[in-house]
């Protein structure tokens, strides 16, 4: 299991850093399923750019960025054929009614079994925690995101602390639960 929960995505060097060993593999060969379909408004549709832009700056090329828009599900075979699954911020509700109505879900849990890398920004992270019905439980807590005040550097305690808050500059690491939760970035 690798997922990589943010506020901001890759906001700093260490997160940027983190975020390219644990794809554990050439940048250049990277192939990046981007999701950009909770910014349904105008605030989250500027940041979309910087969202691209996360990708690009850690050494993945343009052409192998597909932009998907959850208009149909995706099976399995075909979404084990990207090394990233990136999850944009915006509506968590709209994004979260489009994975599960679409059959997405089914698909992104079993990736993520099959130790696939997911980046989750804002709406993107808290889809995994229960803030809302029907979430897709990869942490049995509340997320808040944006905060100005977040979690300490370190292992997270199991369990874990409800809300757990991410500032812009920090996130959660999942790898083997409950024992591969961690902090990092302040």
């Amino acid at each position: 299991m690798r997922v990589l929960l943010t506020s901001a995505g890759l906001e700093t060097e260490e997160i940027k850093d983190f975020f390219v060993k644990l794809t554990d593999k050439d940048m250049s060969l990277v192939r990046a399923l981007f999701i950009p379909v909770a910014a349904i408004d105008a605030d989250a549709v500027a940041v979309l750019p910087k969202c691209m832009n996360d990708l690009l700056k850690c050494g993945i090329l343009n052409e192998n960025i597909t932009v998907y828009d959850l208009h149909r599900g995706m099976e399995i075979g075909e979404l084990m054929g990207y090394d990233v699954v990136y999850l944009c911020g915006g509506q968590t509700r709209y994004l979260l009614q489009r994975i599960n109505e679409t059959g997405f879900d089914h698909s992104l849990k079993e990736y993520i079994r099959r130790d696939g890398v997911v980046l989750g920004v804002s709406a993107g992270s808290i889809i995994f925690a229960n803030n809302i019905p029907g979430n897709l439980g990869l942490i049995d807590t509340k997320l808040d995101v944006h905060c100005a005040e977040g979690e300490k550097r370190g292992k997270a305690a199991y369990p874990l602390k409800n809300p757990l808050r991410l500032t812009n500059t920090c996130a959660l690491v999942i790898r083997d639960f409950p024992d591969g939760l961690e902090i990092i970035g302040e």
